[in-house]
């Protein structure tokens, strides 16, 4: 039965990894993989285990216990990710983030270059890589009317939200997972990651401004009307920011979750969200006339608005993970690992080989999810919190995606918006990716025997 059931487990992620491939969205098998791999193990009246992470041993437990353990850690991070989501919507309901547009003054391609570089790198560190990636590329489409202009600077705003967002704990779905999990703190995340990951940013784009599709000035572009940033505009992109970046805070002065910090920032920016739009302020009440104005209310609006299928395949994704994990297998792989590579999770500087499967997994999250892999790995490795591991890990996982244009969201949202070719980006952009990643790795373990 454990055979079938890593099966169905490698079917599964193989019909994820091949969504373009079979025109299926990825949601679908993740959700059916892991309804099925719960299913037999059920059905088959398998052990299965909780990892007792202090004595390093498996607990036996019964499985009702430890699908509502695993059930309740991932609720942990699909509750963070609605919450920051509505917050993104509702900054987008009142047109904030043509607010940064008023930022773009020059139409000299080189300066745009990094502007925009600059730009994906630090909003992705805040509303994740791939909303960053969607309100650049938006920005992007009402300053060049050029679509070959723009594939170009797709290329550099994904590879620079995957970068940013690797160094913050709210950037990308696998460093929020690493922090939910408490494998990582934020200073110590931020204090070993920022330099690297502004390498994997600075180095493509330094490359990328002598190429001679930056050369000159772009064209001069109608301004649209309909998107004109206002005093309220400005003033929720600034709230809804900054309600994000207090959730870190919020955590460490609380030792509480951090979904918890991000309901808060929810609610105080919902409350000034309907108190600008002049609505009564009601999230719960039935009747009709409550209806009526929460059709038209701005926080009702906006959670109709986010990204459910992506919560539902992380949700399918992280509970099959979790299976695996519940019945010893990734217990048992580490301990395989760890033989078959002694020096993995090793104190400096003898860490060499745990180096190289660190790289080797930032090169596979280009093909394949990297959340999958990042869930798999908090289950193998036994490393403390703020071990290097865990850093180098978020960072491989982040930015090694970048290197195909498939192996990130933030990618995959660039190539259905411009519909870039998969190849054009392979020989355009690739290379510069991997410059990117082996600069910012080689920082990385350099830093890391100093700090």
């Amino acid at each position: 039965m454990e055979l079938l059931i890593i099966i169905v487990f490698i079917l599964g992620y193989l019909s994820i990894t091949l969504e373009h491939t079979f025109k299926i969205d990825k949601l679908i098998p993740a959700l059916a993989m892991m309804a099925i791999m719960w299913a037999m193990v059920a059905l088959g009246h398998l052990d299965v285990f909780n990892v007792d992470t202090a004595l390093r041993v498996l607990v036996p437990t019964h499985v009702e216990e430890v699908i509502l353990h695993h059930l309740g850690k991932t609720s942990e991070i699909l509750i963070f990710l609605i919450g920051a989501m509505t917050i993104v919507e509702i900054i987008d309901y009142f047109n904030g983030f043509a607010t940064i547009k008023t930022y773009v003054k020059t139409r000299n391609k080189v300066k745009l270059l990094w502007i925009f570089s600059f730009l994906a790198f630090m909003l992705s560190a805040i509303i994740d890589n791939l909303t960053a990636t969607i309100v650049l590329i938006s920005i992007l489409r009402k300053l060049m009317n050029s679509r070959e202009d723009r594939l170009w600077y797709a290329g550099i705003i994904v590879i620079a939200a995957n970068a940013g967002g690797a160094w913050s704990p709210i950037g990308d779905v696998t460093t929020t997972m690493l922090w939910i999990a408490n494998k990582v703190s934020v200073a110590n995340l931020i204090s070993y990651l920022l330099i690297p990951s502004l390498l994997a940013m600075a180095i493509p784009s330094a490359i990328a401004s002598f190429m001679p599709a930056f050369k000159g000035n772009i064209a001069e572009t109608l301004e649209d009307d309909k998107e004109v940033a206002t005093k309220s505009g400005a003033f929720m992109l600034y709230l809804g920011l900054g309600s994000i970046i207090f959730v870190p805070f919020f955590k460490t002065v609380t030792h509480l979750p951090p979904y918890v910090g991000m309901m808060l920032s929810l609610s105080v920016v919902a409350l000034f969200a309907e108190v600008l739009s002049n609505r009564k302020f009601s999230m719960s009440n039935v009747d009709e006339e409550s209806d009526n104005a929460a059709h038209h209310s701005p926080v009702h609006k906006s959670l109709t608005k986010i990204e459910m299928p992506s919560i539902l395949f992380f949700l399918g994704i992280l509970m099959a993970v979790a299976a695996l994990e519940s019945m010893g297998m990734l217990f048992n792989f580490a301990g395989w690992l760890q033989k078959a590579t002694p020096m993995i999770g090793t104190e400096l500087p003898t860490a060499q080989v745990s180096d190289l499967v660190v790289v080797l997994l930032g090169g596979a999250s280009a093909v394949i999810d990297n959340v999958p892999l990042v869930a798999a790995s908090i289950g193998m490795f036994p490393n403390a919190i703020d071990d290097p591991l865990w850093h180098f890990i978020a960072f491989a996982a982040g930015t090694g995606g970048s290197m195909l244009i498939i192996g990130s969201a933030a990618g995959v949202v660039a190539m259905g918006m411009e519909k870039i070719d998969f190849f054009w980006y392979l020989r355009k952009f690739s290379w510069l990716a991997f410059l990117g990643y082996i600069a910012g790795a080689i920082a990385f373990i350099i830093m890391r025997t100093i700090l």
